[in-house]
């Protein structure tokens, strides 16, 4: 995946949520503010 800007779109996903249900960003998209926080390596030693 290729580096995004601060401010830039992010690209679309569908992850599930904490009751097992998909949940795509695009449901989000227009309609509430999103923001997503990546955390490259998280729970790794590097």
């Amino acid at each position: 995946m290729k580096l995004l800007e601060a401010g830039s779109a992010a690209p679309g996903f569908t992850l599930p949520n904490q009751h097992g249900s998909n949940v795509s960003l695009a449901e989000f998209q227009g309609s509430q503010p999103v923001v997503l926080i990546f955390y490259p390596k998280d729970a790794t030693g590097g």
